[in-house]
């Protein structure tokens, strides 16, 4: 039998947190121990993770943040700087899905993953979830319209294209640019259309 590699990830860490652990395994033919390594995410910065592959810790990333919680919520200017380096992670997300290294149920799950950490354990502050909690929902939304509206056009039905369209502007999904972009839609063809709907 063949163990596999094995490491223990801790979401958060502190000065007493080791850098490894002994796993002991007693079997009926004698005792197997062995050191194993820790994961530490906290020490992981935005490049780490990104060159080495290790997306699957994007969504605990802010645990590296979260003592400065306070900060970000009472700080416009901190909480923009922690804004836009999840704006640049999204960003990264989207160029890896383009260049498919990722696939678009990989990215909607780690940015799916991402909002529900950060609701959990930025309760306490309101413009951290409002911020980068809210900036993940309309990550959200904007790969879900996209995957849609793609959907449309790979199967060829202009009409159902312009239909989905038509009913993210009346929900106000998404505004009328991004509509346009993602379903290949003039804003003028837009505009036109919601005007014939309101007729």
């Amino acid at each position: 039998m063949t163990f596999p590699n094995t490491a223990v990830l801790y979401l958060r860490n502190y000065k007493k947190t080791p850098d490894k652990m002994r796993y002991v395994i007693k079997t009926p033919g004698g005792t197997v121990e062995y050191d194993v390594p820790i994961m530490k995410v906290q020490e992981y910065t935005l490049e780490d993770i990104f060159s080495k592959g290790l997306l699957m810790l994007i969504p605990f990333y802010i645990f590296s943040h979260e003592k400065n919680f306070k900060v970000y919520n009472s700080n416009e200017q901190r909480l923009a700087e922690l804004k836009a380096e999840y704006r640049n992670i999204l960003e990264r997300l989207d160029k890896l899905e383009q260049e498919g290294i990722i696939g678009a149920f990989d990215k909607r799950t780690i940015i799916e993953l991402s909002g529900d950490v950060i609701r959990e354990i930025a309760q306490k502050y309101e413009k951290v979830q409002k911020g980068i909690g809210g900036m993940m929902s309309g990550a959200l939304l904007e790969t879900e319209a996209r995957t849609i509206l793609n959907r449309g056009k790979d199967e060829g039905r202009n009409e159902n294209k312009k239909e989905t369209a038509l009913r993210m502007l009346r929900d106000g999904v998404l505004p009328i640019e991004k509509i346009a972009e993602y379903s290949g839609l003039d804003i003028a063809e837009l505009e036109l259309l919601t005007g014939l709907q309101n007729v």
